[in-house]
């Protein structure tokens, strides 16, 4: 099977090759699935220089979301069929053409959802609702904050406070970007954060200040979203895609009432897991009855990975960016 592999950690993506492996055999209690989707996040790329929490041994093939059909089934596995339609979730291995799964890290496709859909869905919506209803404790009618919305975690987020009946404001340094946002997803109010936003976010919010933030741009825009959050609310460390991980005096959430919020999707599941559990039954059976509306930017035969890992460094996507090794 074909598979990018990476051999070596270092920029620009030069220890990873596509190359011929055999095709894994599924053990007891594990099931093969011949990927049709895989979508394409930062901890991926992160993962290809060394510079995410997870750091697999070399060598290994990046690629946590996917989605495809059952090829084969190991020893014991029930629940299951060759040829069911399946999302699957690892921390590596979905850039190739098959991979092997524990049977518990697989779930049924919702079938409203195509395959590059379900591949792309997982890890943003999850996020979003940790941070939504897990973290922020949401309430309806509370002005919410996203900043960097047309990207992956933005964008869900964005879909799915508007589905909680929150009143949303979609930021981003992209025109073109917020006029998309604007026309399919409907929020409340658009920003332009490439000169500043307090003024816009005063003014929208009635001078009171978004009740709670949506942060996976870190750097001048934890900086200024400090100044725009209204007191008792709640701003939401999510990443720092600027490449600046701010700092904060803590006299300021003091004196303006403000918490600061960590978020892991992931570890949060590692730490509560019956939580966990409740949170992936809750986003995917939003996505079975039609409530989220996750987007694909594009899709890239696994051929082409590398222009489609730079249409993500590039800040090209709205949505998420899919690899097709069935193609």
């Amino acid at each position: 099977m074909r598979a990018l592999v990476v051999s070596a950690l270092a920029p620009d993506f030069a220890g990873c090759a596509l190359t011929e492996l055999p095709v894994p055999q599924p053990g007891p209690g594990e099931v093969r699935v011949r990927v049709r989707a895989a979508a394409i996040n930062f901890p991926d790329l992160l993962q290809t220089r060394g510079e995410y929490q997870y750091k697999p041994s070399l060598p290994f093939i990046p690629g946590i979301e996917t989605a495809g059909d059952v090829d084969l089934l190991g020893p014991g596995v029930t629940g299951f069929a060759p040829g069911d339609a399946v999302v699957g979730h690892a921390r590596i291995g979905g850039y190739a053409e098959f991979v092997v799964f524990p049977v518990a890290d697989l779930r049924a496709k919702p079938a409203r959802l195509s395959y590059a859909e379900a591949a792309g869905y997982g890890v943003a919506y999850l996020t979003a609702y940790v941070a939504l209803v897990r973290r922020a404790r949401l309430e309806p009618g509370e002005w919410v904050l996203v900043h960097g919305a047309a990207g992956g975690t933005g964008l869900a987020c964005l879909d799915l406070a508007r589905h909680l009946g929150a009143r949303v404001i979609a930021a981003s340094p992209s025109e073109a970007k917020l006029e998309v946002l604007a026309r399919d997803y409907a929020p409340d109010a658009i920003v332009n954060t490439s000169s500043g936003f307090l003024e816009q976010v005063r003014g929208i919010t009635g001078g009171r200040g978004a009740d709670v933030i949506f942060d996976p741009v870190g750097g001048d825009v934890f900086d200024e979203s400090t100044r725009c959050i209204a007191f008792d609310g709640r701003l939401l460390v999510v990443g720092f895609t600027s490449g600046r991980i701010p700092t904060i005096a803590v006299n300021i959430p003091l004196i303006k009432g403000f918490s600061v919020m960590g978020l892991r999707a992931g570890e949060y599941a590692r730490r509560f897991p019956e939580r966990g559990a409740e949170n992936q039954a809750a986003i995917w059976a939003l996505a079975e009855a039609g409530h989220t509306h996750p987007r694909v930017d594009r899709e890239f035969p696994l051929a082409e990975w590398r222009a489609a890992f730079a249409r993500l460094t590039d800040r090209q996507v709205i949505g998420k960016t899919i690899l097709r090794p069935d193609l």
